[in-house]
C-alpha cells in the first residue's frame, strides 16, 4: 500500500470501505516556491498544481497568501495586456447586461 494512504474499516460491511489520504503538511519553503512559480511566471494554478501533485485549491490559497504578503512582487502589465484587460472587462459588462435582460425576459 502506498505511504500516506490508510484503509478505513467498516464493521457493518466487515471489510475495507475506502482509501483516503492522510493530511499532508508542506514546508513553508515549498509553499513559497510553488506560489512563486505561479506569480513570477504568470502560469495557471491548475497547471502548476498538476506538476507538483498538489490540490488546486491548496495552491490557490498559497498564491493568495503570497500576493497579500508580497504585493510589490507582481509584474506590471504591459501595454498590450492592459488593452486586453480593458477589452475583457468591457465584454464582461456587456454579457452581464445581456444576462440581466434575458432573466427579465426583455431580450
Amino acid at each position: 500500500m502506498p505511504s500516506g494512504l490508510r484503509i478505513l474499516y467498516d464493521p457493518i460491511w466487515k471489510g475495507r470501505v475506502a482509501a483516503t489520504r492522510k493530511y499532508q503538511e508542506f514546508k513553508s519553503e515549498f509553499r513559497e516556491q510553488a506560489a512563486r512559480l505561479v506569480v513570477d511566471n504568470a502560469r495557471a494554478i491548475a497547471e502548476v498544481a498538476r506538476e507538483l501533485g498538489v490540490n488546486e485549491t491548496t495552491l490557490g490559497n498559497w498564491v493568495k497568501k503570497h500576493r497579500e504578503t508580497h504585493p510589490d512582487d507582481e509584474p506590471e502589465l504591459e501595454l498590450s495586456e492592459r488593452a486586453r484587460l480593458r477589452e475583457l472587462e468591457r465584454r464582461n459588462r456587456e454579457l452581464e447586461m445581456e444576462n440581466t435582460f434575458l432573466k427579465m425576459g426583455l431580450l
